[in-house]
């Protein structure tokens, strides 16, 4: 008879195997006879020496209870331990790599099940947890102090879906993190890196404070981009003065790509070196040396910090998503087929956006609350409106009413990423929402200042707020962090000038985007060129841009039929999002003296 309503405190042990339908999809059969080996042969026995009990199977995972926090951590540590050793005849990609989480909280009694909340945050744990290793809550590891040889390291506060209190979390330090945990990472989670001390070259040991300051200020900044898994600076500074292999280490972490670097200071001047890896082959993806003079050290020291880290996570998550492009679509999880979408996404052909479309939501079925998905869908859904919503009604265009309702459903799943804030500020834009905007690419930045598509977006809403100088420094940074920038970046970057008033930098930012994608001449573009020139006093370059502006807002408009080209500027002056009285009459100036009816 269930006995539902009974409750009781109880540490809560959750674990799962990592890429389960890929090994099962390589060999079921195999799969499931290891599966049931491990479960007989490694589980079984030590939660029986742990006091543990068995309540659910979960086909790939199991849930377990304990009445001692200190013998679930101690069990599910020697499964991890013991785990690679019951596995060396098998070949890396054929072994089976385990999550473990672990909470200590209350729990509600159904029968021989367990339900509540001690059990919901335990699993999230898991879900979080890094291939091979072991996560669990602050409530389980205040109970730990003294009584287990092992080591914990602070793992963040986190936000676990479907939890509303922020949950501290602990990650177990292991020395034997195996080839199979590496090979984990490579086939269906985020990219994983660990940032190496970088070495002092400058003779003087007391210098080392600024490379240490370098390497954690990397490690915390590269923590700040919600598509990489970064080891904490305690486990990669442990190979300080070691000459150990780039592979080595990288089974030793478990991760993919390592950074690592050199700095060297003479006078008033330091060169810093730093690299990429990858840690699987020791082959570099990439290296530059930062060579400035030392007149504000720790000014030296954040600006070179930003421009590598910018640069690593650019690499690291290209790379990513270059592997998961070759990759078909029923082999992965949500998370690649998103990656998948997003590179896609960028390219603005009708089958491209389609297939986004399809990827962002095939990951959508896998998990319905991924908010990048939701974003990815966003961003196709005013992609649409951009090119069939000329002359449209904000409140009669479907596709941007679609947008904002997917960036809101992101927010919704996951407030805590830099890029669901930027994306949900971005569409509040596109409904002239200017406060709302700002505050919430304003977060977004706060959250990730290293990201150059948050810097170039918060620009704009700068601009767009009548803050040009703020803006201006911000799309300085974003063209800094991104050097190899898309060229719609100038398309901000022309709106910032021509606020300025530098109305000839405002032009040439227009020509080269134009230039660059002919075909897509979007007439916001040639509005702002016109009037440029119209300021400049080029009026025949600027009656050019205003005829082809005109034309092309004729040639897509799906406005009121009867309107002309006076409606057809008021709504061009409308999709420059300029809040304040002044700066719309500046515009409408300089679009009068291209001939248009301003």
């Amino acid at each position: 008879m269930s006995i539902l309503g009974e409750r009781r405190l109880a540490a809560i042990f959750v674990a799962d195997i990592v890429g389960y339908s890929r090994l099962v999809e390589l060999d079921e059969a195999s799969t499931l006879v290891a599966v049931t080996d491990l479960r007989r042969t490694l589980f079984e026995p030590l939660l029986a020496q742990h006091h543990g009990r068995l309540f659910k199977l979960t086909g790939d995972g199991l849930i377990a209870e304990f009445g001692s926090v200190v013998e679930a951590v101690a069990c599910a540590a020697a499964v991890q331990k013991q785990l690679p050793e019951h596995q060396t005849q098998i070949p890396a990609e054929r072994r089976i790599v385990l999550r473990i989480g672990i909470n200590l909280g209350d729990v509600l009694v159904d029968g021989e099940d367990l339900l509540g909340d001690g059990v919901n945050v335990a699993a999230r744990l898991e879900q979080c947890c890094p291939p091979g290793g072991l996560l669990i809550s602050g409530t389980a590891y205040d109970q730990l102090s003294g009584k287990l040889d092992c080591r914990f390291e602070f793992a963040g506060e986190r936000h676990l879906k479907n939890i509303a209190r922020p949950v501290r979390t602990y990650g177990l330090v292991l020395d034997n993190a195996g080839d199979g945990a590496r090979n984990a990472w490579a086939v269906g989670d985020k990219p994983t890196v660990a940032v190496l001390p970088f070495e002092n070259m400058s003779g003087d040991p007391e210098q080392v404070y600024f490379s240490d300051g370098i390497s954690e200020d990397i490690i915390t900044e590269l923590s700040r981009f919600r598509e990489l898994m970064v080891v904490a600076r305690n486990s990669s500074f442990s190979f300080r003065g070691k000459n150990v292999d780039a592979r080595e280490i990288g089974r030793s972490l478990g991760v993919r790509y390592l950074v690592e670097g050199s700095v060297r200071r003479a006078g008033g001047r330091v060169r810093i070196t730093a690299q990429l890896i990858d840690a699987a082959s020791g082959a570099h993806f990439w290296v530059e040396r930062y060579d400035r003079a030392l007149e504000d050290v720790f000014a030296v020291q954040e600006e070179i910090s930003q421009s590598i880290v910018a640069m690593v996570a650019q690499r690291i998550i290209q790379d990513s998503e270059v592997a998961a492009r070759r990759r078909q679509p029923e082999d992965i999880q949500a998370y690649d087929l998103f990656l998948q979408g997003n590179r896609l996404s960028d390219v603005f052909t009708p089958e491209a956006q389609a297939r986004a479309k399809a990827l962002f939501e095939e990951a959508l079925r896998i998990d319905p609350g991924f908010a990048r998905a939701h974003t990815g869908l966003a961003w196709i859904y005013l992609t649409r409106s951009v090119e069939t919503g000329v002359g449209v009604p904000r409140d009669k265009d479907e596709n941007r009413i679609a947008a904002f309702h997917q960036a809101e459903e992101a927010l919704a799943n996951d407030p805590n990423d830099a890029r669901v804030h930027s994306t949900f500020g971005y569409m509040c834009l596109m409904w002239r929402e200017f406060e709302r905007a700002e505050r919430h690419l304003s977060l977004a930045r706060a959250l990730n200042p290293n990201d150059p598509l948050i810097q170039i977006f918060w620009a704009w809403i700068q601009s767009c707020n009548g803050k040009p100088e703020l803006a201006l420094h911000a799309a300085e940074i974003a063209f800094r962090l991104n050097p190899s920038h898309p060229t719609w970046y100038n398309y901000y970057l022309s709106h910032v000038l021509f606020r300025l008033g530098r109305y000839q930098e405002a032009a040439d930012a227009l020509e080269r985007l134009i230039l660059d994608a002919p075909s897509r001449r979007h007439p916001r573009y040639m509005a702002l060129r016109a009037a440029a020139f119209g300021h400049l006093g080029r009026l025949e370059e600027a009656r050019q841009c205003g005829r082809a502006c005109i034309e092309s807002v004729r040639a897509s408009w799906h406005g009121d039929p009867a309107a002309g080209p006076s409606e057809y500027v008021d709504w061009l002056v409308d999709v420059l999002y300029l809040r304040r009285d002044e700066d719309v009459d500046r515009l409408r100036e300089g679009l009068r003296r291209a001939g248009l009816p301003a």
